[in-house]
């Protein structure tokens, strides 16, 4: 069992019977009162964020969850479909809403993690970072700046990622899927 303190950014645990992880944490005292943990969460069944308030006392069930590496194949409409790599007709398809802004990063037949929650497919982790080929790049014009300046290019998946002005069609760039930002060129 989990308590008001271990509400830490990554958290899973079990409310109203539902798994949720903790997104945001921060402590809130009110004067002459118990203390507050003010959160951010999301459902990982169904993706949508909220915040809400724990007060101390209160005690959480710890979501157990197992991990299975699944693939990629293909989106269409808003619904992603993934198969399990050593079982290729065992499919499942999770929603944009449920897998987030990690869905601009998905391309086919990458592998990433599967979470599994009672049995269901109910999430996907991406690595922390991917690397992606630049499909669109603007010329990258220099002017009058004491530091480097940067642009906006299109990758593969259609993300469009702010990128250093050295950055070309063609190049094959890594990402940080945490940040959404640029890490560096893949020679």
């Amino acid at each position: 069992m989990l308590t008001h303190t271990d509400l830490k950014k990554g958290a899973r645990i079990i409310v109203d019977g539902e798994p949720y992880e903790i997104l945001e944490s921060s402590p809130m005292k009110v004067a002459q009162r118990k203390a507050v943990i003010q959160t951010k969460i999301k459902n990982l069944l169904s993706g949508s964020v909220f915040e809400r308030n724990f007060h101390q006392g209160d005690v959480f069930e710890e979501a157990e969850m197992g991990k299975i590496d699944v693939k990629f194949l293909y989106g269409h409409r808003g619904k992603f479909v993934f198969s399990e790599i050593t079982d290729p007709k065992n499919r499942f398809e999770l929603s944009e809403e449920q897998i987030g802004r990690n869905a601009q990063f998905l391309k086919p037949n990458s592998t990433v993690t599967g979470i599994i929650f009672g049995g269901k497919m109910i999430n996907i982790v991406l690595p922390i970072k991917v690397q992606l080929r630049v499909v669109q790049s603007p010329p990258g014009v220099r002017g009058e700046r004491a530091q480097a300046g940067t642009k906006i290019v299109e990758v593969e998946t259609g993300a469009k990622i702010n990128a250093p002005l050295f950055i070309e069609e063609g190049d094959v760039i890594e990402i940080n899927t945490e940040t959404g930002e640029y890490s560096k060129r893949v020679e």
